[in-house]
This record gives C-alpha cells, sequence and structure tokens, in this order.
C-alpha cells in the first residue's frame, strides 16, 4: 500500500509536492476509509483528485507510471534517453534534476524509495526499510563523467561478496538499481519484495481511453478474475447482464502480420514463437448475456453502451481490488459513467476492499455534496500558482474557519472557495476581422 508519493519537477508540477493516503485523525467512515497494515499507521483507501483541466491532475498519476516504468522497464542501452519533461515554464528549472520518492507498505515492512534523474541518467537513488527505526539498503551515485554507477549497502544488509560488483555492472547510468537487479540471477530479499510490489501491487495508469475488455476477458479466462463476481457486481450496478460468454477460434494469421509484429517487438517470447510455428492465432470474442422478462438474449459486446463496456472493464478492476492488495492509479474515474454509477463504485469498493488502494482523478462533485460518503483527508484539489505551476493540497489542509463539518463542501468548491477550478472568461467571441 502506498503511504506517501512525492513529485518534483515533473511535467507542470515544479517544486516538491507530496500526496499522502495517511489518515488524519478524524473518525468518520472509520471502517470503511482506514487500514491499518503496520500498528499505529492508519492510511486510507481511497485519494480523489479535483482540479480545472491542465491543472495538473494526470501529472500527478503519469508520475507514479514514469517511476513504475523506471523499476520494471529499465532502457536497454546507454544512450537512450529517459522519456519525460521537467517543468518548462522557466529558464533555470529544466536544467534541474527531477526527484520521485514513494513510500509504501510490502509484507508488512515499510520502505521509502527515491530516485533523482534527468533525461540522460539516474544521477542519485536510494532505498530504506523501516525495522522498526529507518535503516538504509543501499544509495547509488552516477559518475556523469565516466557513466559508471556506485552502489553502497546499509549495514544491516546481508549479501554475497559478489553481489555489489554484479549489480554495478548490471545497472547502467540510465537505469535504477532495482531494474539493474531484474537482469540479475542473484538472491536479495529486500530488492526481490520491492522489484514485486511494483510489479504485482501498483498497477498500470488506467487513462479515460484506456481498452480494458480485453484484459478482463483474458484475465476471466485464466480464472485470475471470478466470472461469478463480475456478474455479481454488473447485476448490483443495474445492468440486467446474467451471463458473459467468452467465444475463443482459431483463425489463419494474416498475410505480413508476423512480419510487421517481428519488427515491432523487441523480444520474442514462447507464445510468439507458439503463434510463429503454428501459422494461427486464437481470437476471443465477448457477448453479454440479458435476461429480460426470463427470455435470455445474447448480444455482442461491441453493440454495447460506452457505460456498459466501461463499467464490464470496472467490474473486472473491482474484484480484483476486492480480493487482492493492490493501487489502481485512474484519470477520470467518472468518464461513460452515470453520476449515480460513479458513487456506487466507490462506495462498492469501500465496502469491500480490505487491503487495496485506488488514486484517482476526477470532475465527478456530486460526491462532494454528501459528507456521508466522503472525508476530507480523502479529497485533494491541483491549482496552477502564478508561475503556472501545480500545487496539490487537501482538503484537510484548510483551516476550520474554512471548512466545517456542517459546511457543503460542494457548493465551496463550486464557487472556487477551494480552488482547483478554471478562472473563465466572458461567453463573447468576437471573430471579426480588425483589419478590414
Amino acid at each position: 500500500m502506498i503511504v506517501n508519493f512525492s513529485v518534483q519537477n515533473f511535467g507542470s508540477i515544479k517544486d516538491k509536492q507530496i500526496l499522502s493516503f495517511e489518515a488524519t485523525t478524524a473518525r468518520d467512515l472509520e471502517s470503511f476509509y482506514i487500514i491499518e497494515p503496520i500498528k499505529g499507521l492508519r492510511l486510507l483507501k481511497l485519494a480523489l483528485i479535483y482540479g480545472a483541466n491542465a491543472s495538473g491532475k494526470t501529472t500527478v498519476l503519469k508520475a507514479l507510471e514514469f517511476l513504475r516504468d523506471l523499476v520494471l522497464e529499465p532502457v536497454e542501452k546507454k544512450n537512450e534517453s529517459l522519456k519525460f519533461e521537467p517543468f518548462l515554464f522557466d529558464s533555470f528549472t529544466p536544467t534541474k534534476n527531477s526527484i520521485l520518492s514513494i513510500d509504501f507498505i510490502q509484507k508488512n515492512i515499510r520502505y521509502f524509495y527515491e530516485v533523482e534523474f534527468n533525461r540522460l541518467a539516474i544521477v542519485n537513488e536510494e532505498l530504506y526499510f523501516y525495522n522498526p527505526n529507518k535503516a538504509k539498503i543501499f544509495s547509488r551515485a552516477t559518475n556523469l563523467e565516466n557513466q559508471f554507477t556506485e552502489i553502497t549497502f546499509g549495514s544491516k544488509i546481508k549479501k554475497d561478496k559478489t553481489f555489489g560488483k554484479t549489480l554495478e555492472a548490471n545497472t547502467i547510468w540510465n537505469n535504477t538499481v532495482l531494474g539493474g537487479f531484474l537482469k540479475t540471477n542473484i538472491n536479495f530479499k529486500e530488492l526481490k519484495e520491492v522489484s514485486e510490489w511494483f510489479a504485482t501491487h501498483l498497477k498500470p495508469l488506467i487513462e479515460s481511453d484506456t481498452k480494458l475488455e480485453g484484459y478482463v476477458t483474458s484475465a476471466i479466462g485464466n480464472t485470475d478474475i471470478d466470472k461469478n463476481s463480475v456478474i455479481q457486481i454488473l447485476k448490483k450496478a443495474d445492468f440486467n447482464i446474467s451471463d458473459i460468454l467468452i467465444n475463443e477460434e482459431e483463425e489463419d494469421i494474416p498475410l505480413g502480420f508476423l512480419e510487421f509484429l517481428e519488427k515491432q517487438v523487441k523480444t520474442h517470447n514462447e507464445k510468439f514463437t507458439e503463434i510463429k510455428s503454428k501459422g494461427k492465432v486464437t481470437t476471443v470474442s465477448i457477448e453479454l448475456e440479458h435476461t429480460v422478462d426470463r427470455i435470455k438474449y445474447k448480444i455482442p459486446f461491441e453493440l454495447e453502451s460506452q457505460g456498459t463496456k466501461r463499467y464490464y472493464s470496472f467490474s473486472g478492476l473491482l474484484s480484483m481490488l476486492i480480493k487482492n492488495s493492490i493501487t489502481f492509479p485512474i484519470d477520470e474515474l467518472e468518464s461513460s459513467l452515470h453520476p449515480d454509477l460513479f458513487t456506487h463504485f466507490i462506495l462498492s469498493f469501500l465496502v469491500n476492499a480490505k487491503q487495496s488502494q485506488i488514486l484517482a482523478t476526477t470532475h465527478n462533485r456530486e460526491i462532494l455534496n454528501n459528507r456521508d460518503i466522503f472525508r476530507n483527508d480523502a479529497i485533494w484539489f491541483t491549482d496552477k500558482n502564478e508561475l503556472s505551476a501545480t500545487e496539490l493540497y487537501s482538503l484537510a489542509d484548510f483551516d476550520s474557519k474554512v471548512i466545517r463539518d456542517t459546511s457543503n463542501v460542494y457548493n465551496a468548491y463550486k464557487i472556487g472557495k477551494l480552488g482547483g477550478v478554471p478562472n473563465l472568461g466572458d461567453y463573447y467571441i468576437d471573430l471579426s476581422d480588425e483589419k478590414k
């Protein structure tokens, strides 16, 4: 689970901004929102980020995705640049390093990981754990002149004598140490646990146009997601769906497709080799069964509404969130969902999930009109300051004089009292040609 995540000099974010899942001392909705993975550490299941378009909401999620990719998808060559943009709205910040850090729980152990980088290289990197006090696992510094990585380990870390040198050799200057570790064949408990957290707990970013149907359907097919639980979730959301029918057929591979695929894919796994030798590919189609007046109707998935398709995918995600300990970053959570269905999804997650988290951006304001379903510390805002830099802050940061327990937060946000709304001009647009 995520405890805190910080971003500095990344996209529209200039100065260090921190998003925290640590709960305040408030006890409202305690049983629905709070998880205590370690004694004394109270974490929230949910964080919703509000803000105007281009205020930096998505930047927070993309920074988290970028950190995940730094660990799990290290570049292959020394001359490959890291694909990101620093803050660009002044002349000196783009020349400075960017910094991402994350504080998280993996198997009841708390870790802190930070990486400092620019487009060319990982400059500094460090990993700590709490046992129970904060102790260093490793720190890394890169000599930018000779492109050499030096790694030092904490005094409490047990390691093989040759491990450090092997890890340094596998950690090129634009790779993280964790990425270098994934290239080794040496056992190192702490690095293995941390790498697994990024791979299995922190899920990839879901954007508003991300097509999840194939992923969910595949997961149902290999039983990673229970089909009956997805059907139950869809029924409770009033979709009148009684079954999910997954049909598989083998078809000949279209002429030229394998050649195209070989050019696009860096590495060919066993699955690719199998497809190439068979000359056939398995296609999957979905039908959703609707029962109306006791009669069953099969509807091809592509004929369903956008809302149905979106919630089919979200039902799969919800099933995973309930069953496992995972975190999903979701951009524009409300996309294609009715406001009531948006609220239903959030409440279903809060009531049923026990060890998972959602970090999502949204423009849905209706939830702010009902204090029975949100906590102040779960609501976040992004706003641009006078230098066009993103500032991130929580509803819990406001003085009680601004937001009282009885305040209507919806109205306060709507009129701009909390920031995070667009500063709009009048509606008149002059299209006349002044040169005439």
